[in-house]
Order: structure tokens, then sequence, then C-alpha cells
């Protein structure tokens, strides 16, 4: 197994939205976090994605589109940036993740019933591994993290991090 972290759309404009979003994306960025310093312990790939989205003000260069202080992703991860929900379309992530021999991706972020669930399925169209971290989602809706988790090939940190051993 060669997995890739990936963190979708975990961006400071979602922290302007209801109280339940901002409560549920800093309990997945601590997750997130633990699971970046396992990847760079193990000198893995880390993958922040961004969307962009105009309307909503996600631009490159805009407050709104830049990750949240709280979140550990370095200028030296990889970095893609999408418009679409999926992050493998029309993106370079396929071919990086190929480049790279990649085989797994351990999915993390924002928002779990669209982005990270498109992504998900994403992977298993490119013929990848894809796993959801349990407790490194966020959704404004709790309901739907669970939703998400049910659907989806899941593993734990404490299983994540024995396995990368």
């Amino acid at each position: 197994m060669k997995p890739a972290l990936m963190v979708v759309d975990v961006q400071r404009e979602f922290y302007n939205y209801n109280p339940q979003t901002v409560q549920s994306l800093k309990a997945a960025v601590e997750v997130i976090n633990a699971a970046i310093t396992l990847f760079r312990a193990k000198n893995l790939p880390i993958i922040s994605i961004q969307h962009i989205n105009d309307k909503e003000g996600l631009t490159p260069g805009t407050d709104g589109f830049e990750l949240p202080e709280a979140l550990e992703i370095l200028s030296s991860d990889i970095h893609i940036h999408k418009t679409y929900g999926n992050a493998f379309n029309k993106t370079p992530l396929p071919g990086q993740l190929e480049a790279l021999g990649v085989d797994t991706v351990i999915l993390t972020g924002y928002c779990a019933e669209y982005c990270v669930l498109a992504t998900y399925r994403g992977a298993r169209d490119n013929d990848l591994t894809a796993i959801i971290l349990r407790g490194a989602l966020a959704s404004g809706v709790p309901e739907n993290i669970t939703f998400v988790e049910n659907i989806s090939e899941m593993i734990s940190f404490g299983a994540l991090a024995k396995a990368l051993e």
C-alpha cells in the first residue's frame, strides 16, 4: 500500500458558515492535523485540495480561498485547485498520484456529502483504494457525516497509524 493523505476544501470561507459548520471543521481539523503529522513522519504525500468558485468568493488570492491557520498544511505539500466537486475532474491530481506510485487515498475535509464524497468516488473511478478517515470529515449537517461514513470504506486514526508502521 502506498497511501496519500487528501485534505479536501478546508478553507477559511467555510468558517463563516453556521455555527455547526464551524464546530464540525474545528473537530475535523484536529484529526486531520494528527494525520498530517503521521504522514510527514512516514514521508508520505499530503495533498491539499482547494475549491475555486468566484460566486462564493473562493478565488486564489482572497482570504476565503486560503487555508485556515489551524491547518498544518505546508507550502511544500502538494496543492491542487479544483472547480468541480470531484478533485480528480480536470485537475493534475490523477497524474501526480500516478507519478508518486500512490494506490490508496485517505480522504478528509469539507463538505462530507459534497466534495469529499465526490472525490472519494473519483478516486475509485481512477482505480485507487479510497478510504475515509473517521472523525476527519466536516459538514453543516452532522447526520451527513454519518451517512458518508456509513456508505464508504473507513478507517480510524489508530488503525491507520498501525497500518503505516
